[in-house]
């Protein structure tokens, strides 16, 4: 017999297929080194994504910020893959946040170097941190992540600029 939590899973994911599509074409344009097809890194998503279908409970800008922070997982752990043999250093980052929502990621060391730092920063201050995340990985609008996060558009814009300016600090090269 079919899952119905399963059943209805598939379909939040189905509905947000096509959006999480875009995004892992657009992540894969901006490094070319990218192992996965935006197919494959959706399909990966929902692979990983497959084993907790109540999270088909969720509104669809909270199901698609998840389905973009799994993406976003699955690219840093095949840039940490690319990168295993290629240990070296000294190099400076350079990622771009843009006020266009169009994220521009470079090299694998550039992507794992990001979520490091997303993380150093999240523990430090969650919710900048969590603005970050939507709006670069999970490709939501100012108005997407105050509804998402339950905050307002201005304390959205506000928590974009901290976050960049301590990505910055820490990055040494963010726009």
């Amino acid at each position: 017999m079919p899952d119905p939590a399963q059943e209805a899973f598939d379909a939040a994911f189905l509905a947000a297929y096509g959006e999480l599509r875009r995004l892992a074409a657009h992540m894969q344009r901006n490094d070319p080194a990218v192992t996965f097809d935006p197919t494959g890194l959706v399909n990966a998503a929902w692979l990983k994504l497959a084993g907790t279908p109540e999270l088909a409970q969720t509104t669809p800008l909270h199901f698609k910020r998840i389905a973009a922070r799994a993406m976003r997982q699955i690219l840093v752990e095949a840039a940490r893959k690319r990168t295993a043999e290629k240990r070296g250093g000294g190099s400076v980052v350079a990622i771009t946040l843009d006020e266009g929502n169009q994220p521009t990621i470079g090299a694998a060391d550039e992507v794992i170097a990001l979520h490091e730092a997303l993380e150093a920063l999240a523990s430090r201050h969650p919710r900048p941190a969590a603005v970050v995340e939507a709006r670069y990985f999970g490709g939501l609008t100012t108005e997407e992540v105050a509804e998402t996060l339950g905050i307002s558009e201005a304390t959205v814009l506000r928590d974009w600029r901290t976050a960049r300016a301590w990505l910055a600090s820490e990055l040494g090269d963010v726009a």
